[in-house]
């Protein structure tokens, strides 16, 4: 959404079609988070819940909240089925469709684990038939400390494309285009 609308005002768009525009980027969108550590809170100086050795919170919040419901552990294919289950559902995609994939660190989740964990998205997606026309791997949103990963794909249109194509430098995101 933030990377769709500033597309959007920095081709001169007027500030309706940029509201628009970042409105249908929302409206496209579905994220999901599962937390492997809770994040320590510079308030509280320790972390705000608990998550047992061995198991997973599905649902976290962004900004550090405990998940939905509490499972095990388990290899980063299956949290990808889990993940891409739940976004998928609201979404209604079909064969041939195209998204945009961010996997975002919480954190304290090492880059190559989001590789990883990105390359089993991308594997159940293309089983799919669904091309993935962008995608960004990295911590973009992040809650502190805190061990874990969000997903969060977007149904793309020709619009939506362009305007996420388009060239970006700043202090978090520099794409060429």
């Amino acid at each position: 959404m933030w990377k769709v609308g500033a597309a959007s005002a920095a081709r001169g768009d007027e500030m309706d079609r940029v509201i628009a525009y970042a409105q249908r980027a929302i409206d496209r969108c579905r994220s999901i988070g599962i937390g492997l550590s809770a994040c320590t809170l510079p308030a509280l100086g320790k972390p705000n819940f608990s998550i047992a050795d061995g198991s997973m919170e599905v649902g976290i919040g962004h900004h550090g909240e405990p998940g939905i419901r509490v499972e095990p552990l388990r290899p980063a294919a299956e949290m990808a089925e889990t993940m891409l289950h739940a976004v998928m559902a609201e979404l209604a995609l079909v064969p041939g469709s195209e998204v945009a994939v961010l996997v975002s660190g919480l954190g304290a989740t090492p880059v190559m684990e989001l590789y990883i964990y990105y390359d089993a998205v991308a594997r159940r997606l293309e089983a799919q038939g669904i091309a993935i026309h962008r995608c960004y791997v990295g911590n973009y949103f992040t809650s502190l400390d805190m061990m874990g990963v969000t997903l969060t794909v977007m149904a793309l249109d020709d619009e939506l494309k362009l305007l996420l194509n388009m060239p970006v430098s700043s202090p978090g995101l520099t794409q060429e285009g």
